[in-house]
């Protein structure tokens, strides 16, 4: 009797053939408590005050300069004050999903803030940014059609790209920010074939902006859809900070962006802009806003406020980005090596996983919090410590970050 071939493995061994139990990868994870063990673990560090710049983790104030709340409004008294009074009028959670019984007027007002605020026809918000990928993608792309992904695109493109490929969309990635690459990928593809090209406006991880102006040249040449991801790029960057589209004069180009309310708009849930026909396409066909709860009336009025504030103070981007380009300008002084930008986040590489784990320890325990990237999250060669910025930092805040960073530099081995 012939035996068994696995259609990718071969002949299947007696040792395949034993039962394996699904958790036991669980119990083969241990890195985790190796780094713990340690003493040297960053992660789900518990803050327990947030005063913005500074807050209280584990009963000592830090200062926070691994955060995402870059005009610095989750603690503005308007922001609070709007959250807790949309509790007040409406409760705690909507019950149910936009589609049925979780519409709320707070929700029409801010998609037509957000669609006006963006210069776009029409805005649709999702319960989180992560989830508003998985909203759009899957939904646009399907049978037949391609979707065209930057490599470094973050981790809710990825999920929404492997949910359209369930769909039967074909997945390309090209390589990061090579808008030849992305040429050499679409002209190879059907001319009649429907074609999304996604990508982040700015790159989370390393801050860079995407070079749109090629990218938009390259869709439109090849017909295909443009969707850009400004979760790092509202707030910080474009006219009023508007974003990547702006930031390049091609708001007219980009037919729609996807944002956050986690970062700039200091609350949580997503955001798409674009067409009136595509957004109402959106909304009526997508899973993951049909099946969700909708976004709780505390996070929509606290984004709402924070939208008012952007749009009267666009002075605290300034602010932003004058910090940033002070600590980039400082790191390189103190003779770290940098990864360039114009946004609110400054990496600064460290090249070695227990080097930069160390390296975090050594700035928590004296009073600083960043956020250490390692491999697989980042390449070999490119572990780095995080940091990104807020328009509340003042500067005796960045420059206790510099002095601190050049002490643990030097005792590591990394600057003279």
């Amino acid at each position: 009797m012939s035996q068994p071939v696995s259609e990718t493995q071969g002949p299947i061994t007696e040792q395949q053939k034993q039962p394996v139990d699904l958790f036991q990868k669980c119990w083969d994870f241990t890195r985790a408590d190796e780094i713990k063990a340690a003493g040297f673990y960053p992660y789900f560090r518990a803050i327990e005050e947030n005063e913005g710049p500074v807050v209280q983790i584990e009963g000592r104030k830090v200062i926070m300069a691994g955060s995402n709340n870059y005009l610095g409004l989750t603690a503005h008294p308007k922001v609070k004050e709007a959250a807790l009074k949309a509790v007040e009028k409406y409760g705690t959670g909507c019950s149910g999903s936009r589609y049925l019984t979780g519409t709320l007027d707070l929700h029409n007002e801010l998609e037509a803030r957000l669609a006006k605020y963006m210069g776009a026809e029409a805005c649709l918000l999702f319960s989180t940014g992560y989830q508003t990928a998985q909203g759009i993608i899957p939904t646009l792309a399907q049978r037949g059609e391609y979707i065209l992904t930057d490599k470094d695109n973050h981790a809710c493109i990825v999920a929404g790209t492997l949910m359209a490929k369930g769909m039967f969309a074909e997945v390309i990635r090209f390589k990061h920010n090579d808008m030849n690459d992305l040429e050499r990928q679409i002209f190879r593809l059907p001319a009649h074939a429907g074609k999304l090209v996604v990508t982040d406006g700015v790159f989370s991880t390393t801050g860079d902006i995407v070079e749109l102006p090629r990218l938009v040249e390259i869709s439109k040449k090849y017909n295909a859809r443009i969707l850009v991801d400004d979760a790092h790029s509202v707030g910080v960057i474009g006219k009023g900070g508007r974003g990547t589209a702006s930031y390049f004069g091609l708001e007219k180009e980009v037919d729609m962006t996807m944002g956050t309310f986690s970062k700039t708009f200091a609350s949580l849930g997503g955001f798409v802009v674009g067409t009136e026909r595509v957004i109402n396409f959106i909304k009526h066909t997508s899973p993951a806003l049909i099946f969700s709860a909708s976004p709780t009336p505390a996070s929509v009025a606290a984004a709402l406020a924070a939208l008012d504030i952007l749009e009267a103070e666009p002075q605290r981007i300034d602010k932003l980005i004058y910090n940033a380009n002070k600590m980039r300008n400082g790191f390189k002084q103190l003779g770290f090596k940098i990864i360039e930008s114009k946004t609110a986040i400054v990496p600064v590489i460290v090249g070695d996983d227990m080097l930069a784990f160390k390296f975090w320890r050594e700035l928590y325990d004296n009073g600083v919090f960043v956020n250490a990237f390692i491999s697989p999250g980042v390449p070999q060669g490119l572990q780095m410590m995080r940091t990104s910025y807020m328009a509340t930092h003042e500067d005796e805040h960045l420059d206790r970050i510099l002095e601190l960073f050049g002490i643990v530099g030097k005792k590591l081995g990394l600057i003279p």
